[in-house]
């Protein structure tokens, strides 16, 4: 059988060096990459062919490359996204763009609907003040989608554009669609925990940072309150998630965009955790009021109720498991503590 061609953008990220690791155990796939950075020695050999510079520049290396799936992960995070807003836009949504155009390109070029699988984010939500967010319990997909960051509001505008590429794109009728439309698809991640990369600065690095600042004995200063709540997933469960999404028939999906959970928790609890892992840990919280500002503007937790409905859907790791199986053991392993 032939290799079915992926092709991975933002491959040297957290969720790109895990996505190809995974592709590659699975086999019968050939592996395009595309990062601004050199591919690392953790993927370098599980890439075909790596196209490395800005994505917008790049995007008309692939038109001559028949995929069957793309996973656009190529982003500008929402910390830095608020100190560079039009450079933000321009990698976020024009970079989007531009793949959504091509994918629907090759659909129509192929007569095959190319799987587009794009990761979006709680920050597509934006919830008007405390108060409102601890009453809002879980937030369905299309509850509070007021997005208070570029970010954010990049993120909510891809999600319009892949389902208007997937869905209008070319259309003659209302209630005609066009045959070979690209097969858009998304998920909305909380914030993700990798236990084999080291935070790179997200807004929602608070927690992963404190325990490895404990872990080595360092002291560190958090810069969200203590009682700041949101909703966390292990990396694996965000790549299961991902695959599980490509896999699914597209028959049963009753929406484009899917809510992802698996547990909820503050700042304090992970303070508790790294006391209990590392006794000589100091914590303390000082929070920064812009940062503070963007995760207070995002649910205490989603509703995922239509993904595990509609494609069975089920987190692996619950927050004890997180901590007890999967991240304590490899930061204490990376320390030697």
């Amino acid at each position: 059988m032939a290799e079915q061609q992926v092709l991975v953008t933002g491959a040297c990220g957290e969720i790109g060096q895990a996505l190809v690791q995974e592709l590659s155990k699975r086999g019968g796939y050939r592996i395009v990459t595309s990062d601004y950075m050199p591919l690392p020695d953790s993927i370098k050999a599980l890439s075909a062919e790596h196209v490395q510079g800005d994505l917008l520049y790049k995007i008309k290396n692939f038109y001559d490359c028949d995929f069957d799936f793309i996973f656009h992960l190529a982003a500008s995070l929402s910390s830095k996204a608020e100190v560079a807003t039009e450079d933000a836009h321009r990698i976020n949504v024009e970079g989007t763009m531009q793949l959504l155009m091509l994918a629907a390109y090759r659909s129509e070029k192929y007569k095959k609907s190319v799987k587009f699988l794009f990761p979006s984010s709680i920050a597509a939500y934006g919830m008007p003040d405390l108060d409102s967010k601890r009453k809002a319990g879980l937030v369905k997909e299309e509850e509070w989608d007021n997005p208070h960051t570029m970010y954010g509001c990049n993120k909510l505008y891809c999600e319009k554009l892949g389902m208007y590429y997937s869905k209008f794109y070319g259309q003659k009728h209302l209630d005609e669609q066009p045959p070979h439309m690209l097969d858009f698809r998304a998920v909305r991640f909380p914030g993700l925990i990798s236990a084999y990369t080291l935070p790179s600065g997200g807004t929602s690095d608070y927690g992963p940072e404190m325990l490895h600042a404990a872990a080595q004995g360092k002291d560190y200063a958090c810069f969200v309150r203590a009682d700041t709540k949101i909703s966390f997933m292990a990396m694996p469960d965000a790549i299961k998630s991902l695959l599980m999404l490509m896999d699914a028939p597209r028959g049963k999906l009753s929406r484009t965009v899917y809510n992802l959970a698996a547990f909820a928790i503050t700042a304090e609890d992970f303070r508790q955790r790294a006391l209990k892992a590392f006794p000589n840990a100091k914590v303390t919280f000082q929070p920064n009021p812009r940062r503070q500002g963007i995760v207070d503007s995002w649910p205490e937790d989603v509703d995922d109720s239509r993904a595990r409905a509609d494609w069975g859907w089920m987190p692996d790791y619950d927050v004890d498991k997180f901590f007890d199986e999967y991240f304590l053991p490899e930061i204490r392993k990376r320390y030697g503590k």
